[in-house]
């Protein structure tokens, strides 16, 4: 049942999915590709987290927009409109519901379920790593920020300022989410990657 389901899942997101560079389908697809990974280890129930996986970004305005917190919400209402047309089950609606809504960083709601957590995890471990990097690079392009600050790279004494320095985004955000991964198998993958990001950021300092 669940097969079938996904082909359909997979047809909206490509159809409806308005792409930029920090949220496009191959993003979509690592995330469900993460989630089917934790889910398997952690015992969480697929029929909520692929969903939840799939259409996690179904909506999302750009990075910059004074509303992006509202995002994940205006996201799991356009999910949930498509579920229905499609006949998903009614008994997982509400929990993927709160899937979408609690996956976004900006939006800042705890993830009250085990499936909630893994979309969660599974979205920001995509933010790190060496996916991580070329996405925080894509975007800060995209966004004319520039690379670093000349005067001290790596924020040793001054507070990182993403606006202006790719490489502050790393001190502001990335390097924090190893700390917040609710499941086990999410921190061990966290800190695999995390420890990657700081190897890079030690080689970019021997160069610049």
């Amino acid at each position: 049942m669940l097969e079938n389901y996904e082909e359909q899942l997979k047809a909206f997101i490509k159809a409806e999915m308005t792409q930029d560079l920090a949220h496009d389908l191959n993003h979509v697809f690592r995330v469900v590709k993460t989630a089917k990974m934790l889910s398997n280890i952690e015992g969480a129930k697929l029929e909520v987290v692929l969903p939840g996986a799939y259409l996690h970004d179904c909506f999302s305005l750009p990075k910059n927009h004074p509303d992006r917190a509202k995002s994940s919400l205006i996201a799991a209402d356009k999910a949930l409109e498509f579920l229905d047309s499609i006949g998903y089950p009614k008994s997982y609606h509400q929990e993927i519901k709160h899937t979408i809504i609690s996956h976004s960083f900006s939006a800042n709601v705890k993830p009250k379920t085990l499936e909630a957590q893994i979309v969660q995890d599974a979205d920001r471990l995509d933010a790190l790593g060496a996916i991580g990097i070329a996405r925080c690079i894509q975007v800060s392009s995209q966004l004319k920020v520039g690379l670093y600050d000349v005067s001290d790279p790596f924020c040793h004494s001054r507070e990182p300022n993403d606006r202006v320095n790719t490489i502050d985004h790393f001190y502001v955000k990335l390097l924090n989410l190893e700390q917040t991964m609710n499941t086990a198998a999410a921190k061990l993958e966290a800190n695999k990657r995390t420890v990657f990001m700081k190897t890079y950021l030690n080689q970019l300092a021997l160069e610049v």
